[in-house]
């Protein structure tokens, strides 16, 4: 059935940034129409990404570590291992359906292209077409799978990251291609379920962007795990052997053969259908659209936000980039937000990070020092039989707290504290002078804090003499 409607703002796309784009910018007066061509709202994070991975995580920690696995039998479908996860996403949209409603934001469901800058042609599920007008449009439409044409995915044999929680069973081998997040997320949980895991990347190691510390330890994890990491190695193709298996074919003449193989090369932004070139919106060299700090294109009335505009594409940034955006739209203050956005992987062990690496620290200035804290020496570790990690902060030499990287058990709930104190801009004694409940792993803070005070008064001791 046709219909056509007219509105302040229409955000296409229910994931993160849409969501947060839509519910404030209605809760702050606009008519608010919320376009999605899914069923459920909630984009790629709930339905293929974050919920389910993480949810395949936490089940593979507690069956393997909490001593319910010792090894995983070919016959477990990684649906059994996931659980309750259907429950727990039917939960979640139902949570965000509700919000939606609350907050008088008209959902529609449907593929919505641009007719002109201001008018949406929406195609429904069932066929019928209409048309939406807006003073506003926000284009919050994610991100899909990077697609290579050396490497055939199939979803049968090669998977990608939206797929491969479709497995009917666990493997006996999964080669993995890529070394950014997700492919050591999915790596490591797949070593720790027994699944013999090759991890396959052009750099020499995963997870390039991290504080090294926490890089050598998940590869030292890893391998312990069974896991193997190639570095330095260009993959030319993959091909299914006929029989039971995939081939992955190296540049320097290697074949690896496994059961399965996930491509996890990375994301795109998600734009094709949507016509952009209607609203005279075009996309930078790399794919994505360009946008100012407002979340506003090159047309001032059309904003972008999430992964359509790249890096970092996390779930947490995207929320913020939303809410800016409404913000914007509003007329209101945004906060004035902060550089410190911190950053969790969900691999085995987990890691997290925020502020300066140690080499970031040390190229602006003199007098660095680090602290470490060991979980062997956090009581509260020792309790949950989590020993394996560590605390790392990074420190000027003045005392002012740089960086925060931690490895293990709540590594990215530890993190956050450590985030406050460098949006204060606080002194590292701060985790010194005050008072944490004991045992917590909010211990670990004051462990390396009284290591980095040691190493500046020890440096300080040395200049004078």
């Amino acid at each position: 059935m046709a219909f056509s409607q007219a509105f302040d703002l229409v955000v296409i796309g229910s994931g993160p940034a849409g969501l947060h784009a839509a519910t404030h910018a209605a809760r702050g007066g606009l008519r608010v129409a919320l376009c999605e061509q899914r069923r459920e709202v909630g984009g790629a994070c709930v339905h293929h990404g974050t919920i389910p991975s993480k949810a395949l995580r936490e089940r593979a920690v507690r069956r393997v570590l909490g001593g319910g696995l010792s090894a995983v039998e070919a016959s477990v479908s990684v649906a059994d291992l996931i659980g309750e996860v259907g429950d727990v996403v039917a939960a979640h949209d139902r949570y965000m359906s509700r919000q939606l409603e609350r907050s008088g934001v008209t959902v529609i469901h449907g593929r919505a292209r641009f007719r002109d800058p201001h008018t949406l042609e929406v195609r429904s599920p069932g066929g019928g077409t209409g048309s939406l007008t807006a003073a506003r449009v926000v284009v919050a439409t994610g991100s899909v799978p990077r697609r290579l044409p050396h490497i055939a995915v199939d979803h049968e044999h090669v998977y990608d990251s939206d797929s491969v929680l479709s497995l009917a069973y666990l493997p006996r081998s999964l080669v993995v291609l890529g070394g950014g997040v997700v492919a050591c997320e999915y790596a490591s949980v797949f070593a720790l379920l027994g699944v013999r895991v090759t991890l396959v990347d052009r750099s020499a190691a995963p997870l390039g962007f991290l504080e090294p510390a926490l890089v050598d330890r998940f590869v030292e994890r890893f391998v312990a795990m069974g896991g193997e990491f190639v570095g330095g190695a260009s993959v030319t193709g993959t091909r299914f052997d006929g029989v039971s298996g995939v081939v992955t074919e190296l540049a320097d003449g290697r074949a690896l053969c496994s059961d399965k193989v996930l491509c996890a090369l990375g994301r795109v932004a998600q734009v094709a259908g949507l016509d952009l070139e209607h609203a005279g919106v075009t996309l930078n060299d790399r794919g994505l659209v360009a946008v100012n700090e407002h979340g506003q294109t090159a047309v001032p009335h059309v904003y972008a936000a999430g992964d359509v505009v790249g890096p970092p594409a996390l779930a947490s940034a995207s929320m913020e980039q939303g809410r800016r955006a409404a913000c914007h739209m509003l007329g209101t203050d945004p906060g004035s937000g902060s550089r410190f956005l911190p950053t969790g992987i969900y691999a085995v062990p987990e890691l997290a990070s925020v502020g300066m690496t140690e080499a970031e620290a040390r190229l602006a200035g003199d007098g660095v020092v680090t602290g470490m804290a060991s979980f062997e020496e956090v009581a509260r570790a020792h309790i949950a039989d989590a020993q394996d990690g560590f605390l790392k902060l990074i420190v000027g030499g003045d005392g002012r707290l740089l960086g925060v990287h931690a490895c293990g058990a709540q590594a990215t709930e530890l993190v956050h504290m450590g985030q406050m104190a460098l949006i204060h801009g606080a002194d590292v004694s701060v985790f010194i002078d005050n008072v944490f409940n004991f045992p917590t792993y909010g211990e670990a803070f004051r462990i390396a804090a009284l290591d980095a005070v040691g190493r500046i008064a020890q440096g300080a001791a040395v200049s004078a003499g």
